[in-house]
């Protein structure tokens, strides 16, 4: 999310998106301004002093468990709905096209990556 918000700014995010849902279920579950965040990227701040100024600025503060749960969860989202289904295989066709074994969110943005940056699915 970081370097999706440092590329926006820059103008070299491509087909990525900064704020998208993803990133949105993030700022809600912390309790922080996507915009705010964007302003402390643009002013040139690091990932460790991003997470500072997280950690100083959200609203909710979650334990260690809640943080976990929240993390596990994430971790095993696919796509809830006709028109998310449809754009996730699209997205899978284009990325590594025959995989089957590739079902949820996290699982297409590695083999994504892994296929942007050379790999061969």
């Amino acid at each position: 999310m970081l370097d999706k918000g440092r590329a926006t700014i820059a103008g070299l995010n491509g087909e990525y998106h900064y704020n998208c849902p993803m990133d949105q279920r993030l700022f809600e579950f912390l309790g922080v301004d996507a915009e705010a965040l964007k302003e402390q990227l643009k002013a040139g701040k690091g990932d460790w002093e991003i997470f500072q100024w997280i950690q100083a600025k959200a609203k909710n503060k979650p334990t260690a468990a809640e943080i976990d749960s929240w993390s596990k969860t994430q971790e095993h989202r696919s796509p809830e709905d006709a028109e998310s289904r449809d754009y996730f295989d699209g997205l899978l066709a284009k990325a590594a096209p025959g995989r089957k074994d590739i079902t949820t969110w996290f699982e297409l943005l590695d083999v994504d990556d892994f296929a942007s940056f050379g790999g061969r699915p």
